[in-house]
């Protein structure tokens, strides 16, 4: 950001910090989902176009502890950016009405602009702890390190901003050749430097595992230390028109494996578990439910198991 930028974002920190502190107190007394070490929540993104209330009803009737919400542009959002200040709180309040939370709202920031700088403030200002940050993508062609360094000033940047308004940002690794993070080194090195109290690693076990097959253990224990939220959801490997493609499944049908979270009971996190659904035939409505539902008993088998 720019100086004066920068001069308008610290202005208004004060006053979104103050309203989070205003909300808190004034939702002190609703229900709230029962303390636990990984609180187990969904990403809203296969059922967006559902009402703040009817999203809210959907959770509490999956089982959810909360949610993960989109605020970007595009079809696969909740909230609209433009709409964010007035939006927001309404997901918010629907949400606690019914004892659920809203842990992570998605956005398209990488590198602070106007447009992120309004929706990193209206998260604050809502009382919402953690943004899943946007993805930087490498050059079709030539050496891919100059991109690793851009990413890590954006996520500087990032950092400073978040620590102004007392957010953590998470960097989400996501596969294929384009997407910076997806061999998890290069986001290692993205983050070099940067507090891991404001700006980690959303961690996608499925994408590490597209990307690392078997070694996948050795990236969850470099990134370790950053672990802002983790992201869950399975795949398998199938043979189509001549050549190896990804499939998604449910949780449990593919290739991740149950061990990854019998490791991650051994650390130090006690962040959310945030559940994505990519698989096709989830359908709508009570089907939806039914399919939503087995995932979470699933992860919840994995996760209630006992230490290795």
């Amino acid at each position: 950001m720019d100086t004066s930028s920068r001069r308008t974002f610290l202005a208004a920190t004060a006053a979104a910090v103050a309203g989070a502190a205003s909300r808190g107190r004034m939702v002190a007394a609703k229900p709230v989902a029962p303390a636990r070490r990984f609180p187990l929540i969904g990403f809203t993104k296969p059922f967006a176009d559902l009402s703040f209330n009817d999203t809210a009803d959907l959770v509490a009737e999956v089982g959810w502890d909360g949610v993960e919400v989109a605020v970007r542009d595009g079809n696969a959002t909740h909230i609209a950016p433009a709409r964010v200040e007035d939006d927001l709180p309404r997901m918010v309040e629907a949400l606690e009405t019914r004892g659920k939370d809203l842990s992570i709202v998605t956005t398209s920031v990488v590198a602070l602009d106007a447009a992120g700088e309004r929706v990193l403030k209206a998260t604050a200002a809502a009382g919402i702890p953690r943004v899943r940050l946007g993805f930087l993508k490498y050059p079709k062609a030539g050496d891919p390190l100059p991109r690793v360094a851009e990413l890590h000033a954006a996520l500087a940047d990032v950092a400073a901003a978040c620590r102004d308004l007392g957010l953590q940002a998470g960097y989400q690794n996501h596969s294929g050749a384009e997407y910076v993070g997806a061999a998890v080194w290069d986001l290692h090195a993205a983050l070099r430097d940067l507090d891991r109290r404001h700006v980690g690693a959303c961690f996608d076990i499925a994408h590490a595992t597209v990307e690392g097959g078997l070694a996948w253990p050795l990236h969850a224990r470099l990134m370790a230390e950053r672990f802002v939220a983790i992201f869950c959801k399975d795949f398998f490997w199938e043979r189509r028109d001549g050549d190896q493609k990804l499939r998604w499944c449910p949780l449990g049908e593919g290739v991740v494996q149950r061990s990854f979270f019998d490791w991650l009971k051994t650390t130090d996190f006690s962040g959310p578990i945030s559940q994505h659904h990519e698989y096709g035939g989830l359908g709508k409505g009570p089907a939806m439910v039914t399919r939503l539902r087995r995932d979470l008993a699933r992860l919840r088998e994995w996760i209630d198991g006992p230490l290795p």
